[in-house]
């Protein structure tokens, strides 16, 4: 009961860190349908590229053995070891090929599903592998019946599948008994390539089906309560690293509206290169300078240069710069006690500008 309740309370998607830890933890979506698909696939390769030709070699070699037994001798114990070992290298190059192309289906079948990582996480003895609690709810819970289901879909279709192609192929197989026995591999491969690709075209909807269900089980199972949402939010903000990336980026957004608000400007003062402010006066707007930005080194050079392209007036007073960057705030009006100083330079530019 607690644990349908907790399931219940678990209504918000997964956030970022959280799928980064279960990937951490080498939890993450796997089909294992996948792998047997490509065990199919890899299998129908060797039938069609691979099977005829090898097992013609393959042929070949053993009939030495029977034709001629006697170029073998086996008088002492090292004529019998250099036999099995010449047996064992024939047998090893008919079987090494197969061997291969089964590997590197099946790796292809899990690289391609998730990026391959060491993961100690799994290394470590945990109770609920072993717990028969825990395995009575793997095989009788959700997931249990999940792969009942598909083991059933696989049976039935694997046995319909073989029953056809049986039913269809009867009559060749009847007649082969009766013909030349040296058709018959060449009928039983034949066979088992058109069984083994219908098989494998039967499974694709399962596989599919299959990749889609173990993401969406993967992502379901990580869902969040908005409690632990919260506390993950709280822990987040609380972490020195996310803190100074945040101001960071507040930092740059106001720089970049303080700059994007500079073309608005009736005036700059400036020191020559490590202050300047951008000023705005409007009698119909406000009753005082309004400051667009302030900026020190880089920033100062980046108001100047951006008044300057819009032919804003720059008027260089170093005094009044200094003290006007540690006393006015943007988007605010400048403090009375520079009224004076910034009155006489908006009177010149307006004077001159007339």
């Amino acid at each position: 009961m607690s644990d349908d309740t907790d399931k219940e309370s678990k209504t918000e998607a997964a956030t970022d860190k959280k799928i980064r830890d279960a990937i951490e933890k080498g939890n993450v979506p796997v089909s294992r349908e996948a792998p047997i698909f490509a065990s199919f696939i890899a299998m129908l390769v060797i039938l069609v590229f691979v099977a005829k030709q090898r097992v013609s070699l393959l042929a070949e070699k053993l009939a030495l053995f029977i034709d001629n037994p006697k170029s073998f001798s086996l008088a002492t114990g090292t004529d019998a070891a250099f036999l099995i070992q010449t047996v064992a290298i024939e047998a090893a190059y008919f079987i090494l090929p197969m061997v291969i192309i089964l590997m590197i289906a099946g790796l292809s079948a899990s690289l391609l599903q998730n990026v391959p990582q060491v993961v100690g996480e799994r290394l470590r003895p945990q109770w609920s592998r072993i717990s028969p609690m825990s395995g009575w709810s793997r095989i009788f819970g959700r997931a249990g019946q999940v792969e009942f289901l598909k083991s059933v879909f696989k049976f039935f279709t694997i046995g319909i599948v073989s029953i056809l192609l049986l039913q269809s192929e009867q009559y060749k197989v009847v007649n082969a008994m009766f013909s030349d026995p040296s058709l018959v591999p060449e009928l039983i491969l034949t066979m088992a390539i058109r069984l083994v690709s219908a098989v494998s075209i039967a499974t694709i909807v399962l596989v599919a089906a299959d990749l889609l269900w173990s993401r969406f089980r993967w992502h379901r199972d990580l869902r969040m309560s908005r409690q632990e949402v919260k506390d993950e939010f709280k822990q987040a903000e609380g972490d020195p690293l996310v803190k100074a990336r945040l101001r960071s980026l507040a930092q740059d957004r106001s720089r970049r509206r303080m700059l994007a608000a500079v073309p608005r400007a009736t005036v700059v003062i400036a020191n020559p290169t490590h202050y300047a402010i951008a000023l705005r006066y409007n009698r119909e707007e406000t009753t005082a300078p309004l400051v667009l930005a302030k900026g020190l080194d880089l920033v100062a050079i980046r108001i100047r240069e951006t008044a300057e392209k819009h032919g804003i007036p720059v008027v260089e007073d170093k005094a009044l710069a200094r003290s006007m960057y540690d006393s006015v705030e943007v988007d605010r009006m400048i403090p009375p006690d520079f009224y004076r100083a910034v009155a006489q330079i908006l009177f010149f530019i307006f004077t001159r500008s007339k």
